[in-house]
Parts: structure tokens; C-alpha cells; sequence
């Protein structure tokens, strides 16, 4: 049986880290973030800094950890999805044991959201069609016997939009019904391995009242906030990723708020007093910091940061 955490104190944690531009995109010209840089045919991952980095987590009181796998591990199914230095399921099951020993509740991630799946290679350019709907499942269904049948598993669907991908080779956005027919697909695959999903819900923002409708129930919302912006008077952009904490609360949906160290120091501290007083106990399950970055020495002092600030924050609040 995997951990399981009643109040969930998370880490997004990159093993993959093409999620954003293909290898052959020039990136963004500021190459100040992850998500800025090229993608890359070999694991951006140095094993050393990664064992140091979980223990420092466990020592920070992080008990859960969100896995974003991409294409960091070898599938059995879609072993094409590889690149140079990926995982293998052996590898990755002897870790998965050592970190559940460790106390860690681990939650697999593999983004589907067109935005971020440089990862699936060339079924990145297939969505919506039988290949990339059997591809999904296969990789699903292999996740969630790799990981045990975890009760959670986060599918990305965030910023599938132009803006976002607008300096890409390959844009592609689903919207309307076929957006939701996707989503509702993958949530399927999910709780056919009796998982739940986790999803971005940035998707709200713009689309409150249709959000509240047709999403299920069954999904947990991790709406994303990194500003530092609560009070009652805010701008458009903070009142639309702050609003939906109170609204998704009110309509009865389970929470894991995320926060992040790429705007500002106080986020995480801040979001964590908000959703405490906005969320009810009984819908708020966790919180999520994140902080973008690859497990590699460069990035180490990020890493570091995250995982201190989620410890500042826990020994304020008992939840």
C-alpha cells in the first residue's frame, strides 16, 4: 500500500523536463526558466543532486511529492517516447520504494494539455485522434501499475492557449466540446486505474461557470496562483486565478491550491493563510509548492528555496 497523507505538503519534482519547446525551437531569448529553454534529447537530471534534494525535502516536512514524468522514464508500451539517459521501470520502481520508505506520498504526472507534451513526441502532433487516445491509455495504464495504483494522478490540461505556445514551431489548441471531450477521456483513463485526477484548473478563469458544470466532482483542483496580490482590491489578472479558491469551494470541489517561488518569496506562505480561510477543511487537501527548476547542481539553489519555504510555512499553520 502507498503513503497516504491526510494534509498533503507537495513538491512538484521534474524527472522530464520537455514540456515546453521541442528540441529544434530556439526557446524563449530569456533562458532565465524551465520553461523557456529548449527541449533537449538527453535527461536533464543529475541522480546526485536529486538523492540530496528528496532528502532535504523529507527534512523540510514535504510528505508529498508530484512526479512530472514526461518522457523520463522507458515505457513499456511506447518505448519510442525515450531519450538518452531515461529511467528505466526498474529504476524508477526502486526509487518509488526508497521514497515511499522515506514517508513520501508519490503522485505521478504526465501533462496532457497540447501546451505542454513536447514529451509525446510525435503523437504530440496526432491529438484527438484513435492513435493518440490509445497512446494516452497505454501510458496510464503502465503509470499506475509502476506506481502501485496511486489515489492520485495529475494530468497537466493547463494553458492550452496561443499566447502560451505562440514562440512554438508546432501550435495546436483544442477548445469547445472537443477540449472537454479530451479532458473527460483522460479522467476516464484515470479512474479506470481507480485513481483520481489532479488537474490545473486555469481553465476556470475564463470559463467559470461552464468549469463548474461540466467538470466532475471527482476531480481534484489545483488552481495556480504565484502573485502575492489578496487584498480586496486587485488587479483583473490576480482576481481571476484568486476568485476561483472561494468559487470552486462553494461548489463543492476538493482543493490542492499551488503556489511557486518564480514571482515571489511570500507566495506560498500567503496562498497557504488565504485557502485556509477561504477553502473548507473538508475540501482542502493540500498544498502544492513548485518551483520550475531542473534537479541539477545550477539549479540547486531554487530547489533549496522551495523546499524552505514550505517549511517556514507548515510550522504556522496546522492544517
Amino acid at each position: 500500500m502507498s503513503v497516504r497523507h491526510d494534509f498533503m505538503w507537495g513538491m512538484l519534482v521534474h524527472l522530464g523536463t520537455n514540456m515546453w519547446y521541442e528540441p529544434q525551437d530556439k526557446g524563449h531569448e530569456a533562458f532565465t526558466q524551465l520553461w523557456e529553454i529548449p527541449g533537449s534529447d538527453e535527461m536533464r537530471l543529475d541522480k546526485a543532486v536529486w538523492d540530496r534534494y528528496m532528502e532535504y525535502l523529507k527534512a523540510s516536512g514535504v510528505n508529498t511529492l508530484v512526479i512530472d514524468l514526461g518522457d523520463g522514464i522507458i515505457y513499456d508500451s511506447h518505448p519510442e517516447l525515450a531519450i538518452k539517459g531515461s529511467w528505466t521501470k526498474a529504476e524508477m520502481k526502486k526509487e518509488l520504494n526508497k521514497l515511499n520508505d522515506m514517508g513520501f506520498e508519490v503522485i505521478p504526472k504526465l501533462n496532457f494539455s497540447s501546451c505542454h507534451d513536447a514529451w509525446m513526441k510525435e503523437y504530440s502532433r496526432m491529438l484527438s485522434t484513435p492513435t493518440y487516445y490509445k497512446v494516452c491509455e497505454d501510458l496510464i495504464n503502465e503509470v499506475c501499475e509502476l506506481f502501485d495504483y496511486p489515489r492520485y494522478f495529475h494530468i497537466g490540461f493547463d494553458e492550452e492557449d496561443y499566447e502560451t505556445q505562440k514562440n512554438y514551431s508546432y501550435v495546436v489548441v483544442r477548445q469547445n466540446e472537443l477540449w472537454w471531450s479530451d479532458l473527460l477521456k483522460i479522467i476516464s483513463a484515470v479512474e479506470k486505474n481507480n485513481a483520481r485526477a489532479i488537474m490545473w484548473s486555469d481553465y476556470m478563469r475564463h470559463h467559470p461557470e461552464e468549469y463548474i458544470k461540466k467538470c466532475p466532482k471527482s476531480v481534484l483542483t489545483c488552481n495556480w496562483y504565484y502573485g502575492n496580490n489578496f487584498a480586496l482590491e486587485r488587479t483583473h489578472d490576480d482576481d481571476i486565478r484568486i476568485n476561483p479558491y472561494e468559487i470552486l469551494d462553494e461548489h463543492g470541489f476538493d482543493q490542492l491550491p499551488g503556489g511557486s517561488i518564480n514571482v515571489c518569496k511570500e507566495n506560498f506562505e500567503n496562498l497557504t493563510e488565504y485557502c485556509s480561510k477561504v477553502i473548507s477543511k473538508e475540501h482542502f487537501k493540500g498544498m502544492l509548492q513548485t518551483t520550475w527548476t531542473m534537479v541539477t547542481e545550477p539549479w540547486w539553489e531554487q530547489l533549496a528555496l522551495g523546499a524552505d519555504l514550505v517549511c517556514e510555512t507548515k510550522k504556522k499553520f496546522n492544517l
